[in-house]
């Protein structure tokens, strides 16, 4: 892997040397301090932004019949609020705080690759405004957040908007899974010693679980992504029921990644608050163990409610009780994480700062928002209620209500931290109120405007008894909200110019973070300190009343995995499921075909039509090369390991030779399908081979290209026997493309699973 992963201690010579202009310190910085400032300053601008639009939806919102925009405007704007502030202000604030603070929390130096962390970032920040580009292009996305089709569809949305949320959403898709696999690989690897994974602050547990669910459901959302677009540019049907195509499979696959995306928002929301109660208690939090794996649960299950997002469609009698099933278990560990924070502050000697207040308005309004959701997983009352304001109100009282006051509330407790200063009390209590009203004031009446049956998604509505009233209640709350943020925002301005300064642990706080000096250095600490329980700091400060030697926790056996290979695994993981969808993608649609209604299908038909456009035989020889690879690239690690370096450059440059043999394979392939006119437009067949076997060749390629620079590598001998486990990363890469291709030659080739 080429990511600059590095040993801790070399992490200091990785920032650039300063320099007379300072913007260029941080647009080059490798700090990961710097790169989650960053993270948080560019959300917090979208959030002025998505927060502007929803002003200007309420505004329309706020009198019947209202003309103040046009229904395309309206469109345009609820399409992009609802995409800023879950793309461009949830997840990029949440990474930002994990970047500043879990390398702190575990007592690492820096992230485990610093290089990769900046291109997150990056990519984040350059998809982002891609995205917002399309309002100067006149036509900004107006198929909704979730663009279903067919309304994304060309026929539909034939303008560029759609593309722009396409393409910026794939690059932001990229930042975000190189950003969860660096946060995975910094908590599983950089610990500092004695602090095992039982005993992690219970923020890093819950960015450990938002990255294993980033990396497995973020590929849902490109696999679909993917296909729109080739719909959209090249004229395949993937989405077109007229021609075969399926709107509902957009549906599916959007909410396997749009469900578990609730908990990649909300677990470390949970993490926050599980941090700031017990410190604001004096007191550990009640029942560790049971928030910690009451969040694995949330990860496991999240991944098998999707569908209730779907009880509309009319999915059949079986799968609605499944899914109801599911969406009812889930509320136990999200449940439990309640009780856990109420019995913390139960008897705790209670600091009720401004931090405090966000926590405890947090524990309320996520309440309100869990048992909405819960009465949707009725399937009756989903039915009634799923296209009303109830569902708005919902939503946002789990999201605004829940994690932006957990937001709020670390911002408070965390600023002492970043900047070396205090935050007023006085005005964070002023924001705190205005914030209190106007959430509640604009979403609570949503309940009541979803019951008396007002539709979402609509740019205006008649003058139905009650309905402008509580309309209008809304609207004058989103304007608290607004002078609230802009109160915050004073707050941090004066507080880092004339604000009291804050020390290195104003808050006599328990985790590793506040054993530095506040902001940390740039290599976070002079010394890592020791670690003997889930409370560190108050170990050393108070080692009369140390947790260690009252209760035992699970002593940290100084097991760490290779850094490269840890990556390499977590981004297979992550491929792995998006050619899963891609291939049940090719499975629904051959099957479908196979099988009209009133015939019976039978084995020969599939095989014939097969043969008839594909070389079985052919596609099979070449399919042997590239199995072959495999064991030539498996004979150079060994040959690696030992030293020899001549035979180790001849048996990599035998796998690249065998690599591009594949892949001359494939061109041949495509030139005779194409000959023939069959091309990814011609039908549901030629799209879905199309797509599967394009992107296998694109992954192929990729893997060539890196077997080549480690060939370079290798001849120049910088690819040495000590970095064995640098090859090796390259290598699980380069087996996991030749597994997929027996996956892809038995279901396409030879019809399996079908």
């Amino acid at each position: 892997m080429t990511t600059g992963s590095v040993e801790q201690p070399q992490l200091t010579m990785l920032e650039p040397q300063p320099t007379s202009t300072r913007m260029l310190d941080w647009v080059s910085t490798l700090d990961h301090k710097r790169i989650g400032i960053m993270y948080i300053l560019t959300a917090v601008f979208y959030l002025a932004v998505g927060g502007f639009e929803a002003l200007l939806m309420r505004i329309q919102l706020a009198f019947p019949n209202n003309t103040f925009l046009s229904p395309e405007m309206f469109n345009q704007l609820f399409t992009m609020h609802g995409t800023t502030m879950v793309f461009l202000v949830g997840m990029p604030v949440l990474t930002g705080f994990a970047n500043y603070f879990v390398p702190l929390m575990i007592g690492a130096r820096d992230v485990a690759f610093p290089r990769l962390n900046s291109f997150g970032f990056w990519m984040f920040f350059f998809g982002a405004a891609l995205l917002h580009f399309s309002f100067l292009t006149g036509s900004a996305p107006n198929a909704g957040w979730f663009s279903y089709v067919p309304l994304s569809s060309k026929a539909y949305s034939s303008l560029q908007g759609v593309d722009y949320w396409i393409i910026g959403l794939l690059i932001m898709g990229i930042g975000s899974v190189s950003g969860a696999i660096n946060i995975f690989a910094t908590i599983i690897n950089l610990r500092a010693p004695g602090m095992s994974l039982q005993r992690v602050p219970l923020f890093v547990w819950m960015m450990l679980m938002q990255a294993i669910l980033i990396i497995l459901a973020l590929p849902a959302l490109n696999s679909a992504l993917a296909m729109l677009l080739i719909d959209r540019w090249l004229g395949s049907a993937f989405f077109d029921p007229t021609r075969g195509g399926s709107a509902v499979l957009w549906q599916h696959y959007f909410w396997i990644f749009g469900h578990p995306e609730v908990y990649i928002l909300i677990l470390p929301g949970f993490g926050m608050i599980s941090e700031v109660i017990p410190v604001f208690s004096r007191k550990p939090i009640y029942g560790y163990t049971f928030v910690a794996a009451s969040s694995v649960a949330i990860v496991l299950l999240g991944y098998g409610v999707w569908a209730h997002h779907m009880f509309a469609v009319g999915l059949g009698m079986y799968a609605d009780i499944f899914f109801a099933v599911g969406s009812l278990l889930i509320a136990i560990p999200t449940g439990i994480k309640v009780f856990n924070w109420t019995a913390t502050l139960w008897g705790g000697e209670i600091q009720f700062n401004t931090s405090l207040h966000f926590a405890v308005a947090f524990l309320l309004q996520f309440v309100i928002g869990g048992l909405t959701g819960i009465m949707f997983a009725a399937v009756p009352i989903d039915w009634q209620l799923t296209d009303t304001y109830f569902v708005v109100a919902h939503f946002h009282y789990v999201l605004i209500g829940g994690l932006v006051f957990a937001l709020f509330s670390a911002a408070y407790y965390w600023f002492p931290k970043m900047t070396g200063r205090m935050l007023n009390e006085r005005i964070g209590i002023l924001q705190f109120w205005l914030w209190v009203l106007g959430f509640n004031m604009t979403f609570m009446v949503q309940h009541f405007l979803g019951l008396m049956g007002m539709p979402r998604r609509v740019y205006t509505y008649t003058d139905n008894p009650g309905w402008a009233m509580l309309n209008g209640i809304a609207t004058l709350g989103a304007v608290f909200m607004a002078v609230g943020t802009l109160v915050f925002l004073w707050n941090i301005f004066k507080s880092i110019r004339s604000g009291k300064i804050a020390g290195d642990n104003p808050w006599d706080a328990f985790t590793l973070e506040w054993a530095t000096t506040s902001p940390p250095p740039p290599e976070n600490f002079p010394v890592i300190p020791e670690v003997k329980s889930r409370r560190p700091v108050w170990d050393i400060n108070h080692p009369e009343y140390a947790d260690w030697k009252k209760e035992k926790t699970p002593e940290d056996k100084g097991r760490r995995g290779n850094l490269a290979k840890i990556a390499a695994w977590s981004f297979i993981a992550s491929e792995a499921v998006f050619f899963l969808l891609l291939l049940v993608a090719y499975v629904v649609f051959n099957t479908k075909l196979m099988a009209p209604v009133g015939e019976a299908s039978s084995p020969e038909t599939l095989s014939d039509v097969t043969s008839s456009v594909l070389d079985v035989k052919r596609t099979g020889i070449f399919s042997l090369f590239l199995i072959a690879s495999s064991i030539t690239f498996w004979i150079a690690e060994r040959f690696l390991k030992a030293g020899k370096k001549s035979a180790f450059v001849f048996s990599l440059g035998l796998t690249i030779l065998l690599g591009i043999i594949f892949l001359a394979g494939q061109v041949w392939e495509y030139t005779g399908l194409l000959t023939n006119d069959i091309s990814i437009n011609t039908d549901l067949f030629s799209a879905t081979f199309f797509t599967v076997t394009g992107f296998h060749g694109i992954h192929v390629t990729a893997g060539v290209i890196a077997l080549f620079v480690m060939l370079l590598m290798g001849l120049k001998g910088n690819l040495t026997s000590e970095k064995t486990h640098v090859f090796g990363a390259v290598g699980v890469y380069w087996h996991f493309v030749d597994v997929v291709w027996i996956a892809v030659f038995g279901i396409i080739y030879l019809g399996l699973l079908q």
